[in-house]
């Protein structure tokens, strides 16, 4: 490649935008520029009429062209999203310029509430696409010809693309740089930005170490913070029984109240998403991993993960790129999960 030929990517911005969703889209495209992309990424803010945008938080982003007077070729189109998504798909003249620029875009991508805008331009009809999880209801009542699916990070279809949430933007953007220039660029890229490489496009948005509120029921939070400290012990109805001090009858009638889910099935994506940290930060075997998350066998593991996310525990390895050593052989589950579900408890109790 010449010094010339750039990767060009136009990103849409409008008032009210989520500053860090345009943050985490151009930070990640300048390092890999900073890591040698060849060809390196040309990217440009756009607005409408070129003006700067008012973001949600109250800074204000200068555009550095107007979305008006943009011309292709475009390599990349990328909408973001913030509160302000919502007038801006309403937005016709907005609307019917990003629909223009989708027409010669090589890659075509929003991110979060973005997709709010590209649905009003009719690309999502007739495709899966994802939102913020929030808006994903709204999305599918506004736009019924688009078939959204709340839990993913991102989906793909055909050269069209959407995230969720403010830290999807960073998991797309990896996806892209990977695509663009292969995976030790985007594995330099996520150690350069310290972030994983990279949470599968399926992996769900929502973690239950995170999803708070934490249950308010005594007995369910004592139960729920043995589960996540000993996912290696036996877990069965009678043993949490015989821990929370009352029948099993009653505490799967608990757990249904105050979670949802009975405990079984509490337990199993506990133990899943133990064992996905696992794979991801040590070099542990397939069986190892599934012994100290307390499955029966790698088989068992692999059948959870595939009913979970769609893919094998192999698989989820390669795609995040496992480490080179494997942690010493007494190490506990990695306390990542049980920190963040202690924080989300007590910001519920807060």
């Amino acid at each position: 490649m010449t010094p010339a030929v750039r990767h060009r990517v136009v990103v849409v911005a409008y008032d009210d935008v989520e500053l860090v969703e345009v943050a985490c889209v151009t930070s990640a495209f300048d390092g890999a520029n900073r890591l040698g992309a060849n060809p390196p990424y040309d990217v440009r803010l756009v607005s409408p009429e070129g003006r700067p945008v008012r973001c949600s938080s109250g800074l204000v982003l200068g555009a550095q062209a107007a979305l008006e007077r943009t011309r292709g070729p475009v390599d990349t189109l990328l909408v973001v999203g913030g509160p302000g998504h919502f007038a801006a798909a309403q937005n016709t003249r907005l609307v019917e310029h990003v629909r223009r620029l989708a027409g010669i875009g090589h890659r075509v991508a929003s991110v979060c509430t973005g997709a709010s805008v590209l649905a009003a331009t009719g690309l999502l009809d007739g495709r899966r696409a994802t939102t913020h999880w929030a808006y994903a209801h709204d999305l599918a009542q506004r736009h019924p010809a688009v078939h959204v699916d709340a839990a993913p990070l991102y989906l793909r279809d055909e050269h069209v693309c959407t995230s969720a949430g403010v830290t999807g933007a960073l998991d797309l953007t990896l996806a892209f740089v990977e695509e663009d220039h292969g995976p030790a660029l985007a594995r330099a890229l996520a150690r350069l930005m310290v972030t994983y490489l990279q949470r599968p496009g399926n992996q769900a948005q929502i973690s239950m170490f995170v999803d708070a509120p934490a249950p308010e029921h005594r007995t369910v939070q004592q139960t729920v913070e043995h589960i996540t400290a000993h996912l290696g012990d036996d877990l069965g109805a009678t043993a949490l029984a015989a821990h929370a001090g009352v029948s099993a009858r009653h505490l799967a009638r608990l757990f249904l109240d105050q979670l949802g889910q009975t405990p079984a099935q509490f337990v199993r994506t506990a133990r899943a998403e133990a064992a996905a940290q696992l794979l991801v930060s040590t070099a542990l075997p397939l069986a190892s991993v599934a012994r100290r998350c307390g499955f029966s066998s790698a088989e068992t593991m692999r059948q959870v993960f595939l009913e979970r996310y769609g893919t094998a525990p192999s698989q989820h390895r390669t795609l995040h790129g496992a480490p080179r050593a494997a942690p010493p052989g007494g190490a506990p589950i990695p306390p990542a999960g049980r920190s963040e579900h202690h924080r989300a408890a007590g910001r519920a109790r807060a």
